[in-house]
C-alpha cells in the first residue's frame, strides 16, 4: 500500500511461491500506532534489502501512516485447516482496525473450542517452493 501512494519501490526478486512481492515486513504496535520495524528481501540485482532500502532516514522503525484496514490475528488451536491463503479457522480471531496507522477498534470473535489437544496453534509455516538466490546453487552454496 505504501508503494501505491508513490513511495520509491525497488525491484524485488521473489524467491519462493509463497512470497510473490519479494519481501517480508515485521510489524509492532506501540501505543495503538502501527510501525514497520523490519524488512527482508532481495533486489533483482542480488542485493539484500532491509528497512533502510526503502526508508533510508528511518532504519529502525517507520510509522505506517499509509495503512488503513483490518488485520486478523488468529489465536488458539486450529479448528479447521484450509489449504492456501489464510482461511484456516482457529479458536479465536482478534481483529484490529486501523485508520492511517492508528488502531481505532478491536474486536474478538470466538469460533469455538478445539477438542484436539494436539491441534496446531496460530499460523504455521506451510509448504512452499524456495528458489536459490542469484549466484547460489539449490543448497545455498556459491555457483
Amino acid at each position: 500500500m505504501f508503494f501505491a501512494l508513490g513511495g520509491n519501490k525497488p525491484e524485488f526478486e521473489f524467491t519462493c511461491t509463497a512470497l510473490w512481492c519479494g519481501y517480508v515486513g515485521s510489524w509492532v504496535i506501540i501505543d495503538d500506532c502501527l510501525y514497520l520495524v523490519g524488512l527482508t528481501g532481495q533486489l533483482k540485482d542480488g542485493t539484500k534489502a532491509n528497512l533502510a532500502t526503502i526508508f533510508p532516514n528511518y532504519p529502525d522503525r517507520v510509522f505506517a501512516h499509509w495503512y488503513s484496514g483490518k488485520v486478523r490475528l488468529p489465536q488458539g488451536k486450529q479448528l479447521e485447516y484450509v489449504h492456501m491463503g489464510y482461511s484456516s479457522v482457529y479458536e479465536k480471531d482478534l481483529f484490529l482496525h486501523f485508520e492511517n496507522g492508528i488502531v481505532v477498534k478491536t474486536e474478538t470473535v470466538e469460533n469455538g473450542e478445539s477438542p484436539n489437544p494436539d491441534a496446531p496453534e496460530g499460523y504455521g509455516i506451510g509448504g512452499m517452493t524456495v528458489f536459490p538466490a542469484k549466484g547460489t546453487d539449490a543448497d545455498g552454496g556459491q555457483s
